[in-house]
């Protein structure tokens, strides 16, 4: 259900929320901390809702055997240089690990919904089929 991708708009935090008109590339390279202020690695990639085209998902380097956590974007922060994930640290690294450079698969991202205890996205309104296999920017044959 999510891209990986890494260009799109510019980056406006409004309200202190991160918004879905972000761009991707500006929280590449920042720092990310956990609920209590506890740096937890450096946001490494982000994915879009394949539906939306919205931000959902960022994979955050740990630094912990080089693993990458996925933490959900909606109701992270933006303050500073840093994105701040409403989380602790521990379910934060416990977080399912897919690998990073590759699409989240509907199953997958699931997972990471359930894992945060987060309400389900509501499901598309069009009945057509969706190709998930894809990443942004590669060319369709």
């Amino acid at each position: 259900m999510c891209t990986f991708v890494v260009l799109v708009e510019q980056l406006r935090p409004v309200g202190g929320t991160v918004q879905t008109d972000i761009d991707p590339r500006s929280l590449i390279g920042r720092k990310a901390f956990d609920r209590n202020g506890h740096k937890i690695g450096t946001v490494d990639e982000v994915y879009l809702d394949d539906a939306t085209g919205v931000p959902e998902w960022a994979a955050v380097r740990t630094g912990l055997f080089s693993r990458d956590a996925f933490v959900p974007l909606e109701p992270s922060e933006l303050a500073g240089d840093g994105l701040h994930v409403p989380y602790e640290r521990a379910l934060i690294k416990d977080a399912p690990d897919f690998g990073v450079g590759r699409h989240l698969s509907p199953e997958q991202e699931l997972q990471l919904y359930r894992h945060y205890s987060l309400a389900l996205p509501p499901p598309p309104q069009d009945t057509e089929p969706r190709d998930f296999g894809r990443l942004a920017g590669q060319e369709e044959s």
